[in-house]
């Protein structure tokens, strides 16, 4: 409940600051696929895998920023078959505005705290994060042991 009340808390202040900078059609749903989204392109199955979302919820998320211009989807040049999300000029600017909104945060979280205790705290949140993940994907048994 912590960890949720610290992004419910954060994600509240990005898309303000966000809204305040002319990114105001975007609501937080849009930041499953936002906070992942890279300049050269990503697959939504990537997307899909890297946010914990259903594919069908990341391809609703992707066409409301296709309709709003956020992101367009371009042919993979490593598989003809599969299509790239990619970010469009007005995406870029977001990316851009959401990663210096994000710094400012960081920094006032470090200064609050201390370099080297926020610098722990993220490790710490970080290891919780991934065996969070190997538990939910099935690759840990309760209670920290190996399956197997």
């Amino acid at each position: 409940m912590l960890a949720a009340r610290v992004l419910l808390s954060v994600q509240r202040e990005l898309f303000s600051a966000l809204a305040e900078q002319g990114f105001d059609d975007i609501p937080p749903r849009t930041g499953a696929v936002l906070a992942y989204l890279r300049t050269d392109g990503i697959r939504a199955s990537e997307l899909a895998r890297a946010s914990g979302q259903h594919k069908q919820v990341i391809g609703t998320v992707i066409d409301d920023l296709e309709r709003l211009g956020y992101v367009e989807r371009k042919p993979d040049p490593a598989d003809r078959r599969a299509k790239l999300i990619c970010p469009t000029e007005r995406g870029l600017l977001q990316m851009e505005a959401a990663a210096s909104i994000m710094r400012t945060i960081e920094e006032r979280h470090a200064s609050a705290l201390g370099t080297q205790e926020y610098a722990t705290f993220k490790q710490a949140l970080l290891r919780v994060a991934e065996f969070q993940r190997e538990v939910e994907h099935g690759h840990q048994a309760p209670g920290g042991r190996q399956d197997g």
